[in-house]
């Protein structure tokens, strides 16, 4: 049995600055987002949700 294939837009996201000396908030966003170290990247969905988080904060991350 074959399961139907969907596509999902998604976005690539690479930590580039440390979120030590950020608000508490900025620093649970970026966990949420599922990145841990400088360098590291995470494949989300694109959704209106994450573009929010990642709009918060976008001075510690970048759009790959």
């Amino acid at each position: 049995m074959t399961t139907p294939q969907t596509t999902h837009a998604t976005v690539k996201v690479q930590l580039v600055r440390s979120p030590i000396g950020c608000k508490e908030s900025h620093r649970a966003t970026v966990r949420g987002l599922g990145l841990r170290k400088i360098g590291s990247v995470s494949e989300l969905e694109d959704t209106a949700a994450v573009r929010g988080m990642i709009n918060k904060i976008s001075y510690l991350v970048k759009l790959l």
